[in-house]
């Protein structure tokens, strides 16, 4: 017995020593993790974008933590269009009044600011592991009916995925549970530290925000530098082929990947061309899946350099082979901008857009509007404009419009059941946004306007008595209680 209790404590004694932490018991993780863990309500406005005029109100529960500043750092996911943000410390008892500091959707972070001083008793900052464990054990905690839910999770890897409320890749820590309904900003903890913030699910899998692309946001805003993050805009595809690479005429070695396409950005040169070969990102070798090797966490997909270290703006040295020798090249990061997407993404804080006309009501075509069909929104919305999804934009062709609905009234007779339709052409000026749109309803060709439609349509084109519409449009107006006919971006209601 002596022997034993001799044991442990020199085990004890050698974990101090060496600057280990030890694993913290369940209650000692309660006691420490209960004074940093908050429980947020947001009440916010939800729009139906099949009738993009009508919203009604939605309650969510997430979660946060606190950190320096007296600051709560949560995931934005929940937060866009909001009205109120209501906060709870201790898991139950009284609920304190937020305000949205700061936000980021493509980051999907956000910062809550409270300004009664007696919330932050007894309060007090996470810890942020930097770096993030790559395997073992971590625990979920979060607040359930004022008791802190205490629960076991694998850490699996660290990957670079779709950050789920925007179109880039950021780094994840994806982990294994068999928890359900995990994803509302839940933190994830080893020991004594936050090592991420929950964001997503799929079965037993759940992807967090890590806490080291947190820490860096936090810190680069206390010292007041840009934090947008910024991405590649190009697509690229594997060297797994030898031919391709031969055609290219690399010599020595396979390496890198071929670039296919540049995603034109107003305003953003890109040095990149069709048909480069991408050897080397920020000193990295690129292998011909597109992988680099991290010198923390092993093997990533390059999209990872976008943001090691760097922020949107920032020059990224890359090698490449075109034509037959090797360029050496400064890639300027072009900032993350849902309308850099011909579908965007996303568009929040603000209304859905749209253009009513006689009854005929268009809107610009964007994945919330696909999302109107349900979970399954890539199999159950129309093939024709979930394709669209993928397509490049360009200076010509940035973005599109889409007759989506009829409200049937005499004017527009014949046309009822008409949707769905992407515009082309009005009155023959090429529509790609609603003030075009708009602009080319004022403009009627003999006495008539003429809506054509994207080859290959059903329909391919409509025609309305000019003379009648102003009159047909207050009709309609009145009659589906419309309280505009006109919203458009972040300008806002007309």
């Amino acid at each position: 017995m002596k022997q034993t209790i001799w044991s442990i404590s020199v085990w004890g004694w050698l974990i101090l020593m060496s600057g280990i932490k030890p694993a913290l018991m369940a209650d000692d993780v309660i006691d420490r993790w209960s004074s940093s863990l908050i429980k947020i309500e947001v009440t916010r406005h939800q729009y139906e974008f099949f009738q993009p005029w009508s919203r009604r109100t939605a309650s969510n529960v997430k979660f946060g933590v606190v950190t320096q500043g007296e600051q709560i750092i949560t995931a934005a996911e929940d937060l866009f269009d909001q009205t109120t943000i209501r906060v709870q410390k201790g898991g139950r008892g009284e609920w304190f009044q937020a305000s949205l500091e700061w936000i980021d959707y493509h980051l999907n972070l956000a910062l809550l600011k409270v300004q009664d001083p007696a919330f932050w008793d007894g309060l007090q900052p996470v810890e942020f592991a930097d770096p993030v464990p790559a395997t073992g054990e971590a625990r979920l905690l979060r607040w359930n009916d004022g008791r802190l839910e205490n629960r076991k999770l694998d850490i699996n890897r660290l990957r670079v995925g779709r950050s789920p409320l925007s179109f880039i890749d950021l780094p994840q820590l994806e982990l294994d549970s068999e928890i359900e309904g995990i994803g509302r900003s839940e933190a994830i903890v080893v020991g004594d530290q936050l090592i991420g913030l929950a964001v997503a699910q799929a079965r037993n899998k759940c992807a967090a925000i890590p806490s080291f692309l947190i820490h860096e946001v936090l810190t680069r805003l206390e010292q007041n530098q840009p934090s947008e993050v910024g991405f590649f805009n190009f697509y690229w595809k594997k060297s797994e082929n030898p031919a391709a690479q031969d055609y290219l005429k690399l010599t020595g070695p396979r390496r890198g990947v071929i670039i296919t396409e540049i995603i034109a950005i107003p305003g953003h040169q890109n040095v990149l061309k069709a048909k480069d070969i991408l050897l080397s990102v920020d000193g990295f070798d690129i292998d011909i899946m597109g992988d680099y090797d991290d010198p923390t966490y092993g093997k990533l997909t390059l999209e990872r350099l976008a943001t090691r270290g760097h922020w949107a703006g920032d020059q990224v040295a890359m090698t490449l082979w075109r034509e037959g020798a090797l360029l050496e090249v400064a890639f300027e990061l072009p900032r993350a901008n849902y309308q850099s997407e011909y579908v965007p993404t996303a568009n929040y804080d603000m209304p859905p857009a749209y253009l009513m006309a006689g009854g005929l009501l268009f809107q610009p075509l964007t994945e919330p509007f696909l999302r109107s069909w349900g979970r399954d929104w890539e199999r159950r919305a129309p093939v024709r404009l979930v394709r669209l999804k993928g397509q490049a934009p360009s200076e010509e062709n940035p973005s599109c419009v889409v007759l989506s609905a009829v409200l049937p009234d005499p004017y527009n007779l014949g046309y009822q059941d008409y949707r769905y339709l992407v515009v082309h052409q009005v009155n023959g000026r090429r529509i790609v946004d609603l003030p075009g749109l708009k602009e080319a309803l004022e403009l009627p060709v003999e006495g008539f306007h003429l809506i054509e439609f994207l080859p290959g349509e059903a329909v391919t084109k409509l025609v309305l008595d000019a003379q009648r519409l102003k009159d047909a449009t207050q009709r309609v107006m009145f009659k589906y209680r419309l309280p505009t006919d006109y919203v458009v971006g972040e300008s806002g209601t007309p």
